[in-house]
């Protein structure tokens, strides 16, 4: 099950209680706002802090969101779900890749949805990416990083689900995709 904004760590990296942030959006008209006014008023308050602004800013966004019974857990801004899993594994970011495409190469389908097309690869110096539009209109992307150690982090995002059922289906078909590497 996909859980809600965890408020303990917003407040631990933006050194304002949860109720704080209540108040400050509550204040500013935040139950009428839409999600990138949300945000938007999150990043000002922060902007004396030293911390990540704009990731931040978002977590307040959608924590709030949350707290007004706007968004459940899982929800994007627009009314669909996602849900992401990671893991790590042992090697360079290209070994890790390299992994999972021979996993999925040739898959006519991914729990049991066809793909649109075939699978995208790209590549910069810290990332690579593995992106494929699923038929019933929704996108999986999987990104690759390197970890200390000789370690490699997998996240794959699952975006535009129709549900918060669709999250737990997905979540066990990626999971278990990714237990095989």
């Amino acid at each position: 099950m996909t859980k809600a904004s965890n408020t303990q760590a917003i407040e631990r990296a933006t050194g304002l209680r949860w109720e704080e942030w209540v108040a400050y959006l509550d204040g500013s008209g935040g139950r009428a706002a839409p999600h990138r006014d949300l945000a938007a008023r999150a990043a000002e308050r922060l902007a004396a802090l030293d911390a990540n602004i704009g990731w931040w800013a978002q977590g307040v966004a959608v924590a709030y969101e949350q707290h007004i019974g706007r968004r459940r857990p899982g929800q994007a801004c627009d009314g669909s779900f996602q849900v992401g899993v990671s893991r790590t594994l042992p090697g360079t970011m290209d070994e890790a890749m390299d992994a999972w495409c021979a996993l999925v190469a040739g898959a006519g389908s991914f729990g049991g949805i066809p793909p649109e097309r075939e699978p995208e690869r790209s590549a910069t110096e810290n990332w690579r990416y593995w992106r494929v539009p699923l038929a019933d209109g929704s996108r999986v992307g999987l990104s690759v990083h390197a970890k200390p150690a000789g370690k490699s982090g997998l996240g794959l995002h699952h975006r535009q689900l129709g549900s918060p059922e669709a999250v737990i289906h997905w979540r066990a078909v990626w999971k278990d995709l990714l237990g095989r590497l």
